[in-house]
């Protein structure tokens, strides 16, 4: 070791012959290194573009709606009772036969009622001769008040016993309340019915009412005369209109019940048929694509590829508006976009690309 640094003292010269061989060496491998850098660019320029198909689409005014499940349901169901008691003397309908109001659907027995009545009547005329005569009386001086207020209460009486007896005749008919459907009949000739024994129920279909419910997320754009598009499950549709929402949520499902009529002359269309109850909400600026231009970006949010600046794919978040069988409406992308339609699974945010231009209606 003593004899080499004695040879380095004596030779100087070798020392800066190996410092200035590291430097050379140590140039070399940087410029190496940029030529491999600069070549890997100009491979990446010279790489050929993605070529996509890109449409214009112009937005248009578009109603936003939501979709509810529904039920159709009768206007009205009045579940008749008896009045009076009795034997059932005859049905007048069948079940499922339509009626007007104020038809009669069954009769009880009168029994004895009509000879009650008559006898009734006959008292009634007496005790109004005696108020006359009682009045007369009075008068002239020879009664007192307190006969007269006796005869006056006889003869109330005896006006509220015909009245009554009246009422009793005239119920053991049931009479249908309004016009609608015989839905049941819960009796056959000959039942005894006590008073407010069930009878018979009828419906009224027309309207139709489809019962249904709504998210708080959307009841304050909801309203009473609102219309309402209606398609019932065997695929008839209509139009209706809300007549009833309601003003306070359910407590179990913390929706509110809202209630769509729609006309039903001659009662075709029956209760209890699943619907489908489309309200528009509002209106707002929106393109129709299909669901195969929607894309996902990195972190999960909903938009379309379009072409941006330079002939570089951008990608642009939406909010769906509605659905339609044939396509999507979506908002969020201004009064007109470029979207990439075809080629856009291929190409990342940022990418350059040669668009190929086509129209909407292309």
């Amino acid at each position: 070791m003593i004899s080499v640094r004695r040879f380095l003292s004596q030779k100087p010269w070798i020392i800066s012959v190996a410092i200035l061989l590291s430097i050379g060496l140590w140039l070399l491998s940087g410029a190496s290194d940029s030529e491999n850098a600069l070549q890997h660019e100009e491979e990446q320029q010279s790489a050929p573009l993605a070529k996509v198909i890109v449409t214009n689409f112009k937005s248009q005014p578009t109603h936003r709606s939501v979709s509810l499940y529904g039920r159709t349901a009768p206007d009205r169901q009045a579940n008749l009772g008896a009045e009076v008691s009795g034997t059932v003397d005859k049905l007048l309908v069948r079940k499922g036969q339509r009626v007007t109001e104020g038809q009669a659907l069954i009769r009880l027995n009168k029994a004895d009622r009509e000879l009650q009545l008559k006898r009734a009547e006959a008292l009634l005329r007496v005790r109004d001769k005696e108020h006359k005569a009682a009045k007369s009386l009075r008068e002239r001086g020879l009664q007192g008040e307190v006969a007269l207020s006796q005869a006056e209460a006889a003869l109330i009486e005896a006006k509220a016993s015909v009245r009554n007896l009246e009422l009793a005749l005239e119920n053991t008919l049931i009479n249908a309340p309004f016009d609608g459907i015989v839905e049941t009949l819960h009796v056959e000739k000959g039942d005894y019915l006590g008073i407010g024994d069930p009878v018979a129920t009828v419906v009224d279909l027309d309207p139709l009412v489809i019962n249904a419910d709504a998210s708080e997320r959307h009841i304050q754009k909801i309203h009473t005369g609102q219309k309402a598009h209606i398609t019932l499950l065997n695929g008839f549709s209509t139009d209706g209109k809300i007549r009833y929402q309601a003003s306070v949520a359910s407590a179990q499902t913390n929706t509110f019940a809202i209630e769509v009529e729609i006309p039903n002359p001659g009662m075709k269309m029956t209760a209890g048929i699943s619907a489908d109850v489309e309200l528009s909400l509002d209106k707002q600026s929106a393109i129709k694509v299909t669901p195969s231009m929607l894309a996902l970006d990195e972190s999960g949010n909903l938009g379309i590829k379009t072409l941006g600046n330079n002939d570089r794919v951008a990608f642009v978040p939406i909010a769906i508006v509605k659905v339609e069988p044939d396509g999507i409406w979506l908002s969020g992308v201004g009064d007109q976009v470029d979207v990439i339609t075809v080629g856009q699974g291929f190409v990342r945010e940022g990418d350059k690309v040669i668009p190929v231009h086509q129209t909407e209606n292309e």
